[in-house]
């Protein structure tokens, strides 16, 4: 189950009231010094918003191996120092399906299928308003950055949300609320386990 949505719209929250493994795809941005990382336009800001941003090659080859094998191993990766710290492994055993869940997991939503991994793709929307205030809380909070960067990424998404869950729906996602996300999620957990019990 590939999870997205703009930042602060909620998926961490709904991918922890599911009950599913989760796997964080945030990990797997690219270090600050990477000199691929692309800048907001007119800025000396590196866009973290943009798919660029991200390396979606590790995050598939981690999708596919715990699809295979149960487990696979992760990067840790600290916001705040723009880098990665250290590896740990995500273990999921024998569950019939994990979330997998981050700003750009709607990028990999057609890769995913191709490869026969996919069970579904949901896109969080909460409202520009909304996610604006829950984002700032939470990025201040866990102290990701300063707070005029935190700021002028704020205001900017603010602005692009409209444009960002459309971008995300048009790559394979389903535009849903958190109740329906959570609904689908269970739907689609009790459907994968009710078909392993089949074939045994």
């Amino acid at each position: 189950m590939l999870l997205c949505g703009p930042s602060g719209s909620g998926k961490s929250l709904v991918a922890a009231r599911s009950g599913l493994p989760v796997l964080r795809l945030d990990d797997f941005y690219k270090e600050g010094d990477d000199p691929t990382l692309p800048l907001v336009d007119g800025s000396s800001d590196i866009d973290w918003d943009h798919p660029r941003s991200w390396d979606a090659d590790s995050a598939v080859e981690a999708i596919a191996r715990l699809c295979a094998t149960g487990s696979t191993p992760v990067p840790v990766y600290d916001i705040s120092l723009s880098a990665r710290t250290g590896e740990e492994t995500l273990h999921i055993g024998r569950t019939p399906l994990f979330i997998a869940e981050g700003i750009f997991a709607a990028e990999i939503v057609e890769r995913c299928r191709k490869e026969g991994l996919l069970a579904d793709a949901l896109c969080l929307s909460r409202g520009p308003v909304t996610t604006f205030r829950r984002r700032f809380l939470r990025d201040l909070k866990e102290g990701r950055k300063s707070v005029p960067f935190l700021l002028r990424r704020g205001w900017r998404l603010m602005r692009a949300e409209r444009s960002i869950v459309t971008r995300q729906v048009s790559l394979g996602a389903h535009p849903c609320d958190r109740d329906e996300a959570l609904g689908r999620l269970a739907a689609a957990a009790a459907g994968r386990q009710a078909r392993r019990q089949t074939v045994a």
